[in-house]
C-alpha cells in the first residue's frame, strides 16, 4: 500500500487499526526507529488483554524520490515487560531417567562429555632397534616412544606401549594424554604395575567416564535413596553397610564412598549403596526371639450387636406360589 499525502505516523495507526480487532487495542505511539535504508519502525502501545508490554509494530518505508510512504509489515512484538512463554527445552533434555521403560534406549551421543577415549594396547620393538612410522602415528608421538626405547629409563613398558584412543579412531601415545584428558601413568611405573592397572580399571574398552563424570555420578548415588539420608538410614540404628559383611566393596576412587549390596533380604539387594548407608538387614542384628505367649487377638466379628438388614422381596411367580399351596394341603411341608 502506497500513500502519497499522508502523515507517516497517522499512516501506520491506521494500519495498526486495521489489523486490531478494536480500535481501542491500539494505544499511543510509543516511539519511531530508522531502521536503515529509508526503512522506519513506528511502535504502538497494545491495549489487549492478556497482551500487557507488546506493541504494536508497523514498519514503513520512505522513498524520498517519489516523496511516498510505502507499508511494508505490521505485527504485535513484545517487550522486555510483555509477559512470555517459557523458553522451549527439547525433549531429549526434558526427560527423567523415570520417564523411560524397559525397552526404551536413549544411546550415547559421540560428542557425550561424560566419556574420554579409552588405551589401547599398541606392540612396539625391542630396545636400542629402529622404529618405524605407523599409521595414524604422530611425530611427537613417535619422539616420545624413541626416546623411551634408547634412552634405558623405566619408562619402558617390555615392548608395549599404551595409547589414548580418542572418538575420532586417531591414537595418541600415553605421554602426550596428560594435558588433554588428566590421566597419565608416572614416570616410575613398571611394565607389570601398568599391566596390572590396565586390566583392574578394564582401560582398554572404547570410551571410559571421565573424572567428572565419576564424580557427578558419586554426588546423584549419594543424595539418592541408598544414600546417608534415606529413611532407612535413620532406622537402622547405626549399622551401616561399611561394617556388612554382605557389603561387596567396589574397585577405583568410587570404591572409597560405595559398595554393593548383596543381601537377599534387604530392599537394597543388588544396589550399589553408600557406606554409611543402611536398611535394618545389616549381617551383625540377629534375629528376633520368638514369644511363647499366647497373644488374644481381635476377634474377627461381633456377636454383640446385631444388625438388621431388609430382606429383598420375592418375586412373584405364580406357578411357584401355586406348587407351594398343593404341598402344604398334601403335608409334605409345614
Amino acid at each position: 500500500m502506497v500513500q502519497e499525502d499522508l502523515d507517516p505516523e497517522e499512516l501506520a495507526r491506521r494500519v495498526a487499526l486495521s489489523v486490531a480487532a478494536d480500535s481501542d487495542e491500539v494505544g499511543a505511539l510509543v516511539g519511531r526507529t530508522l531502521i536503515g535504508d529509508g526503512v522506519w519502525d513506528y511502535r504502538f502501545a497494545s491495549a489487549i488483554k492478556g497482551y500487557e508490554g507488546w506493541q504494536w509494530s508497523v514498519t514503513l518505508y520512505r522513498d524520498e524520490d517519489a516523496d511516498t510512504w510505502t507499508v511494508d509489515e505490521s505485527s504485535l512484538v513484545p517487550t522486555d515487560a510483555a509477559l512470555q512463554p517459557p523458553a522451549w527445552v527439547p525433549w531429549k533434555d526434558r526427560l527423567l531417567p523415570s520417564d523411560l521403560s524397559v525397552t526404551d534406549a536413549m544411546g550415547t551421543d559421540p560428542d557425550d562429555p561424560r566419556l574420554t577415549g579409552g588405551y589401547k594396547p599398541v606392540q612396539a620393538k625391542p630396545q636400542n632397534s629402529e622404529v618405524q612410522q605407523t599409521p595414524g602415528d604422530n611425530e611427537e608421538g613417535q619422539k616420545a616412544l624413541t626416546s623411551a626405547e634408547t634412552d634405558g629409563s623405566d619408562q619402558q613398558t617390555d615392548g608395549a606401549v599404551f595409547r589414548l584412543v580418542d572418538r575420532s579412531g586417531d591414537e595418541k601415545d600415553v605421554h602426550e594424554q596428560e594435558a588433554d584428558d588428566q590421566v597419565s601413568f608416572g614416570a616410575q611405573t613398571s611394565s607389570d604395575d601398568l599391566d596390572e592397572a590396565v586390566d583392574r580399571f578394564a582401560l582398554t574398552r572404547r570410551h571410559l567416564m571421565t573424572p567428572e563424570a565419576r564424580s557427578a555420578t558419586a554426588k546423584r548415588w549419594y543424595e539418592g535413596q541408598h544414600g546417608p539420608k534415606s529413611l532407612s538410614t535413620r532406622t537402622a540404628k547405626g549399622k551401616v553397610c561399611e561394617t556388612c559383611g554382605f557389603m561387596i566393596p567396589l574397585a577405583g576412587d568410587l570404591g572409597t564412598m560405595f559398595g554393593v549390596c548383596a543381601n537377599r533380604w534387604s530392599p537394597d539387594d543388588g544396589r550399589v549403596v553408600s557406606l554409611d548407608h543402611g536398611c535394618g538387614e545389616h549381617s551383625e542384628i540377629e534375629p528376633q526371639e520368638e514369644s511363647h505367649l499366647w497373644v488374644q487377638s481381635q476377634p474377627a466379628y461381633d456377636d454383640l450387636h446385631i444388625d438388621v438388614v431388609r430382606q429383598k422381596p420375592r418375586e412373584e411367580r405364580p406357578e411357584v406360589e401355586l406348587m407351594e399351596q398343593m404341598q402344604s394341603e398334601d403335608g409334605s411341608e409345614d
